[in-house]
């Protein structure tokens, strides 16, 4: 072989060489990845705003909200069950069951009527259809009583509610109104750190 040949053959070698290191060089300049300090994931959760679920409801204080409730706006609210129920003494069970006396009768105890497995087990652990009862009912029936018949979604306004009892209870309710449950006296703040207590008040005068 010539030298001139050797040459070309020595070169060219060379540069291929050369091109081999300078592609794994810049691969590795491409895809070097910083060493992992610490392994897993990180999962981002979200700050606590502080809000919860939401505080039930509390029932009325039905000794001081039926004797001032509108009847006949009960009445009114009383046609959206007319479908189903019948409010008459003597009335026919419909779809639902009559609702002469439902206000203080058993759940589940209507004469003739085809009751749920839940509202039967509703009636044997509560012996009274009681006003706490019935507004819970009234306000969403599935939740109050899982299983029910009644697909009604519920009357979410509470006067509603209250209105409707008030009507349903002139419908032959034996339950009786219960006395209003008096309000709850507030409690006196504490006196600042160094200030005088506050002065006794005044006996009330006697009656006369």
């Amino acid at each position: 072989m010539s030298s001139l040949n050797f040459n070309k053959v020595a070169g060219a070698v060379l540069a291929t060489g050369l091109a081999i290191v300078g592609l794994k060089e810049l691969s590795s300049g491409v895809f070097d990845k910083a060493p992992v300090t610490k392994p897993g994931y990180a999962v981002e959760i979200a700050a606590d705003t502080g809000g919860g679920a939401a505080a039930p409801e509390v029932p009325p204080d039905w000794g001081t909200v039926l004797p001032t409730a509108d009847v006949a706006a009960g009445a009114a609210v009383f046609e959206k069950c007319k479908s189903c129920h019948n409010a008459d003494n003597g009335g026919p069970n419909q779809t639902g069951p009559n609702l002469w006396g439902v206000e203080g009768r058993a759940p589940g105890s209507h004469p003739g009527f085809a009751y749920s497995d839940g509202m039967k087990t509703f009636g044997a652990q509560h012996p009274v259809w009681d006003y706490d009862q019935i507004d819970a009912f009234l306000a969403n029936p599935q939740k109050h009583i899982p299983g029910t018949k009644m697909g009604f979604v519920g009357l979410k306004k509470v006067e509603d509610r209250i209105n409707l009892i008030a009507y349903l209870k002139g419908q032959g309710g034996t339950l009786p109104i219960p006395a209003p449950k008096p309000a709850a006296a507030p409690t006196a703040a504490a006196p600042a750190e160094g200030a005088a207590p506050a002065a006794p008040a005044a006996a009330a005068a006697p009656a006369k």
